[in-house]
């Protein structure tokens, strides 16, 4: 085995990253002495050296073909450009990887901008199943200029990945036993479906090659080929004992289940009302640390802890700035918890001055063992703090640096963000407004690193000036009051919404720390079913469930509007991906249901400038303070009206804010496994009720009808009870016997009674006259004028359909084994019936448990298909 090799079969721990060489080996028409070739080297000055399509039309097909020096895994692509603004510079494209040119996949979609500064983007590297590509091929596919009319340019190309040969060697080993599995699981299942269960078994026999889980095949066996119909609903329990029903559920609608926490200390103290304040989370430890904030008067500076197992407040300290090296109060400033070191980091402030006078300079300079800059004025000075909770320092406060900006870091700023990599020992810190006095012209902060063991900055990202002061657009809008989170699998921050001068944000971009390179999933997130934009809403990401949840802050219902406001229907939000770099799913977090004969449960009222933490081991989210906007309230005094005026008895109401101290506990419920499992089920006995209608006495089906499918039937959902009054249809199809006749009518539960009404008639689209039909409520009814996938149709010369059997659905041989000898074989019919209802039940597997997706008959239509 390599010795890059690790664990997981897609992500082997790889050697660095460095520069890939390439040739031109195909481009479309050129124009010109513009040839390919020149986009090898960057000459930014020579308006000569670039490549330009023959073609001025978007709708023209441009492309450059490279080849690559060597087999590689590209992570990124960077693209220089020439030293000032061109109509020709290229604006959109699409860029394709692949080891062959005939086949390739794409790995970006994105957009220059219009300016001087190179531009790195990250390549798609790794498929949806986490196995790395590697590549011989990139295709660059320009769509568009700057310029209205102008041929498209492209100046310089350079590729970063690794091309290391044993590393890359792996990886395509790997990559071709990972294509020729995902041949080989449709080749089965198509077999299967089309029931040859001999080949089948005997692929699987030859091969190391597992179609899906063994419940699964089990239920599949039970269900399809035996009609076994308690084991196939006691294999859907199963199921669920195993998880393979949790990746269903996870995509289930979620709902909120909130608590309200009444806890104190032993004093009956809590922390006071604030906004603007910081928490952060021990999990080890279940123990939540809050710092400072605003009361509506005041910046604060004491320091709690919350124990989650004891429900219980204890205040560490009523005044930080009173400890040895301790914070002065603040608000809008930002801590994390480094588990490794059981520390906290503290930065960032906005404070009541932010002012502090020469000799208190002097005294923290010293402390923090630097000396003061003759440039700076040291008026707006950002400290950077460290506080120990365990250990022999704990309990106390480090002063690292007095001034971030000394050592490299960012200059004092509030309402950023700020993450940490306990792994890796690396702080990040993004955005934020700055705080130097002049409150006319903001200023917004880029993004860094701290490093802990090195106690060294790095500017990974800079930010213009000032908002006014650059033409240079920068790879992400500046901003404060936004949302960061890391996924320290996949190494990506998460940064969103926001505010910039006057414009609240709905955007969304992900920064690919491995190649230092920015991509934005959402220029609008509100457009693509998400949150509206919106300031200082907070954000939690669990990266194992690739799950971001979003608490709404601050909105405006018009993006043009100026005025802002808490909305009592402001939703909060789930964001679900698979893949840090491609646009992932919204979705509402809906109110806990309102159980019948219940009270409504209580429920946070909106808020901003709140704080939330998540325990990722419990599933727990913990919310506290905030600020509740703007309230109207009657004044104490009368203000005596102008002569004229009218109802002077009349109070003065006056506009004021609050300020919250309310704490609660949050889960998100979703889908029950149990009703996972009731629905299989009525599935199940739906199938059951109608292959008892073809065989049994009709009262028997009726039945079965009105005590076993009734029992598991959601009678509060309108589709199910209408399927289930269909679902009669199927006894009026089938002729009487002379042992219904004579058979006792079946008894009627009193519950089952209202469902005996004259069933409604299904009716199909454009159809005035109801028709019955008796197909399950999942079978597509467009399905009806489509032949069999094992059935050919040709049209005779009079045009009349003529059906000929490609493939006769017949009992295999591995069935005789598995029925007794009293049993008749299965009809065609009723296999594909049973295939239907088995590979509908499959809806609720996670895919790592089931047969694959999708057909192989579906590549006969696809563009270039067989």
């Amino acid at each position: 085995m390599s010795a890059w090799a690790s664990s997981s079969p897609g992500q082997p721990t790889g050697p660095p990253v460095q520069a890939v060489s390439y040739s031109i080996t195909g481009c479309s028409q050129h124009s010109g002495n513009y040839v390919p070739e020149n986009i090898l080297v960057d000459v930014p000055h020579d308006q000569s050296s670039r490549w330009s399509g023959a073609q001025q039309s978007p709708a023209a097909k441009q492309w450059i073909l490279l080849k690559l020096e060597t087999l590689s895994v590209i992570k990124s692509i960077t693209f220089g450009k020439f030293h000032r603004k061109h109509p020709c510079n290229m604006r959109e494209f699409m860029v394709y990887v692949g080891l062959n040119p005939e086949h390739m996949a794409q790995a970006l979609h994105s957009q220059l901008k219009d300016d001087t500064i190179s531009e790195s983007f990250p390549l798609k590297h790794v498929n949806r199943e986490g196995m790395c590509l590697p590549t011989r091929f990139v295709k660059i596919v320009p769509v568009s200029a700057h310029g209205h009319s102008f041929h498209t340019s492209i100046w310089h190309v350079s590729l970063s990945g690794i091309t290391d040969p044993s590393y890359v060697g792996e990886i395509r080993t790997r990559y071709e036993e990972y294509r020729e599995t995902v041949v080989l699981r449709h080749m089965l299942k198509l077999l299967r479906q089309r029931r040859l269960l001999t080949p089948y078994q005997s692929i699987l026999t030859r091969s190391n090659i597992q179609v899906e889980h063994p419940v699964v095949t089990a239920l599949h066996s039970s269900l399809v080929l035996q009609g076994k119909w308690a084991d196939s609903e006691a294999l859907l329990s199963e199921a669920s004992s195993v998880g393979l029903l949790d990746a269903y559920i996870q995509f289930c609608q979620p709902h909120s289940q909130w608590r309200r926490l009444h806890a104190t200390d032993a004093d009956g103290d809590a922390p006071s009302k604030r906004g603007g304040h910081a928490m952060a989370l021990d999990p080890g430890n279940g123990l939540i640390y809050l710092l400072g904030g605003w009361d509506g008067q005041k910046s604060l500076d004491d320091f709690w802890v919350y124990d989650v197992n004891a429900e219980r407040w204890r205040v560490i300290s009523h005044n930080t700035s009173f400890e040895k090296n301790g914070p002065e109060p603040r608000s809008c400033h930002k801590m994390v918890y480094d588990t490794k070191s059981a520390c906290i980091y503290l930065l960032g402030r906005l404070g009541d001055g932010d002012t502090l006078k020469a000799d208190e300079n002097q005294e923290l300079f010293r402390r923090a063992g630097e000396t003061l800059d003759g440039s700076r004025s040291g008026a707006y000075c950002s400290e950077f703090y460290r506080y120990h909770t365990r250990g022999l320092d704990a309990g106390k406060w480090d002063l690292l640096t007095f001034d971030t900006v000394c050592s490299g870091g960012p200059p004092l700023i509030f309402d950023h963000q700020m993450v940490m990599d306990c792994e890796a020992q690396i702080l990040y810190v993004f955005g934020g407004r700055v705080v130097d006095g002049d409150w006319d012209s903001p200023k917004y902060s880029g993004l860094y690193s701290y490093n802990v063991r090195t106690s060294k900055w790095k500017l990974l990202q800079p930010q213009p000036a000032s908002s006014l002061s650059s033409s240079v657009q920068p790879p992400i809008t500046p901003r404060f009051g936004h949302s960061m989170v890391l996924d320290p699998i996949s190494h990506t921050l998460f940064i969103f919404a926001g505010q910039r001068d006057d414009k609240y944000l709905s955007d969304m971009y992900t920064y690919d720390i491995s190649s230092n390179t920015f991509t934005e999933l959402f220029s609008n997130s509100s457009a693509s079913g998400g949150p509206d934009p919106c300031f200082t809403q907070r954000a939690i990401i669990d990266p194992r469930l690739r799950e971001i949840y979003v608490f709404c802050g601050l909105t405006r219902s018009q993006p043009a509007s100026s005025r802002t406001g808490l909305h009592t229907d402001t939703p909060n939000w789930v964001y679900q991906y698979t893949h840090p770099s491609k646009p992932g799913k919204w979705t509402k977090i809906l109110p806990e249901a309102v159980k019948e004969g219940r009270e409504p449960t209580e429920v946070p009222r909106p808020r901003y400038a709140h704080q939330v933490v998540y325990d990722e081991g419990t599933k727990c989210f913990f919310m506290h303070g905030g600020n509740a906007g703007d309230v109207s309230a009657v004044a104490e005094e009368m203000e005596p009206e102008e002569e004229g005026g009218g109802d002077e008895d009349r109070p003065r109401r006056v506009i004021k804010e609050t300020r919250l101290d309310d704490f609660w506990t949050m889960k998100l419920s979703r889908t029950a496994p149990e009703e996972i499992i009731r629905r299989g089920k009525y599935q199940i006995r739906q199938q059951q009720f109608r292959e008892m209608c073809e065989e049994l006495p009709a009262v028997k089906a009726l039945r079965f009808l009105q005590t076993e499918v009734f029992a598991v039937v959601d009678h509060t959902n309108p589709e199910e009870t209408s399927t289930f009054r269909a679902l009669l249809a199927h006894l009026f199809s089938t002729p009487m016997t002379t042992d219904d006749i004579s058979a006792e009518p079946a008894s009627t539960p009193k519950e089952f009674a209202a469902e005996l009404e004259p069933p409604k008639k299904r009716s199909r689209a454009n159809t005035p006259d109801e028709t019955w039909t008796s197909r399950l409520d999942d079978e597509d009814e467009d399905d009806e004028e489509m032949p069999d996938a094992s059935v050919s149709v040709t049209m005779t010369l009079s045009g009349q359909k003529r059906r000929h059997a490609v493939l006769l659905m017949n009992e295999d041989p591995e069935e005789i084994a598995l029925r007794d000898s009293s049993t008749k074989p299965l009809s065609a019919e009723r296999y594909r019936q049973r295939t239907e209802v088995f590979e509908s039940l499959l809806q609720f597997i996670g895919e790592d448990g089931k047969q694959p997706m999708g057909s192989l008959l579906d590549m006969v239509d696809a563009e270039d298909g067989i």
